[in-house]
């Protein structure tokens, strides 16, 4: 059984969220955002640790809210970066021994247990989530510039799987040539350019980043407790 750390990303600040604490330490369903991923991560085997890159300033709160819950993995809460990149680098280094990871964000909570099994269990070392565009994508931004074919886009949800040791290589040469990707699979490919294999994602796998988020966030939590799912 191949073993994994899983670093989980809680960098934000809750500007587009407009509050001034994390999003992540926000309730849903009363318990903050990024427990009810950890409860999940609790019941897999082959995750052998957490590592939570946080905002210095938070990571105190994220100790005593973690304590709160009594989890058995060690989870370790460690200061993330600048940016969301920097953030996943700085949990690499700390994951230096790990031969997988996985990399999820505190504000996605509605991975299943079996989601997560499934991304582990497929042969591939790199895997990540995506969901098919069902709307019409133009490039531009004041004027219409070119088209895309949406039936060759794809949009990436988290978690991914890599192996780690590779991830960490990529993200390595990124800071070297100062390059800034807005998540690892594309960053991973750009050095890389080997198969990524993508799993198909769920529509409930939302990212709560604004306000709208935490409603339609509540509406998911009632429709998982009816279908058995937490």
């Amino acid at each position: 059984m191949n073993k994994y750390s899983f670093i989980l990303l809680s960098g934000g600040i809750g500007k587009r969220m407009q509050v001034n604490i994390p999003k992540q330490f926000l309730l849903l369903a009363g318990k903050p955002i990024f427990i009810h991923i950890l409860e999940k991560v609790e019941l897999l085997d082959e995750v052998v640790e957490v590592i939570m890159p946080c905002p210095k300033q938070f990571i105190e709160k994220t100790e005593a809210i973690i304590q709160d819950y009594g989890f058995s993995k060690p989870i370790h809460c460690i200061a993330g970066g600048e940016t969301r990149q920097e953030s996943v680098y700085n949990g690499l280094v700390y994951a230096k021994g790990a031969d997988h990871v996985i990399i999820h964000e505190a504000v996605r909570p509605f991975v299943t247990v079996e989601q997560y099994k499934q991304l582990m269990h497929i042969k591939n070392e790199n895997v990540i989530f995506g969901l098919d565009i069902p709307f019409t994508v133009l490039q531009g931004k004041t004027t219409v510039e070119g088209n895309l074919r949406r039936d060759q886009l794809v949009n990436v949800q988290l978690p991914h799987k890599y192996n780690a040791k590779q991830l960490l290589y990529a993200h390595e040469c990124a800071r070297k040539d100062q390059q800034i990707f807005t998540e690892d699979a594309s960053l991973y490919y750009h050095y890389y350019h080997s198969t990524i294999e993508i799993l198909a994602g769920s529509e409930y796998n939302i990212k709560i980043t604004k306000p709208l988020d935490r409603k339609i966030a509540e509406i998911i939590y009632k429709d998982y407790i009816s279908m058995g799912v937490i």
